[in-house]
């Protein structure tokens, strides 16, 4: 199956982790540019011409019409335990429109202002349990 990752970059550490798990039972992942080419790790990152100059929007969403399913890997950031990021909402929102069955690797978060909507898109929380990814 071909899995596509949705993830702030700040966690290209874990969701390279993630990756190499799904690909090790025979999964493909398609990852976001940023995560592939290590974008934050770049001296001088500057998060918004880093986003222009590699054209990732548009990238990420060729790779969600492309996939089978999306993965929203969100972790604990800022504060927020188990955060999705403006970006991974949109990217959410790409993947319902296109009817992507969507899991996120850990239970919604608390956000309010995203809430319904994340909740209307009928997301399936694995609980961190990638086995639960069904074919």
């Amino acid at each position: 199956m071909k899995i596509c990752i949705c993830c702030s970059l700040s966690f290209s550490d874990e969701v390279r982790k993630i990756a190499q798990q799904l690909e090790e039972v025979g999964h493909e992942v398609l990852l976001p540019n940023g995560v592939m080419i290590r974008l934050a790790e770049q001296e001088g990152f500057d998060p918004v011409q880093a986003k222009i100059d590699t054209d990732s929007t548009h990238k990420h969403v060729d790779k969600i019409r492309e996939a089978d399913v999306v993965l929203v890997c969100n972790y604990t950031k800022n504060g927020i335990e188990n955060y999705i990021g403006a970006n991974s909402f949109a990217e959410m929102f790409v993947a319902y429109y296109f009817n992507k069955p969507i899991y996120a690797l850990n239970p919604l978060p608390d956000m309010p202002y995203i809430h319904d909507e994340i909740n209307s898109f009928g997301v399936v929380v694995l609980d961190g349990d990638l086995s639960k990814i069904e074919e």
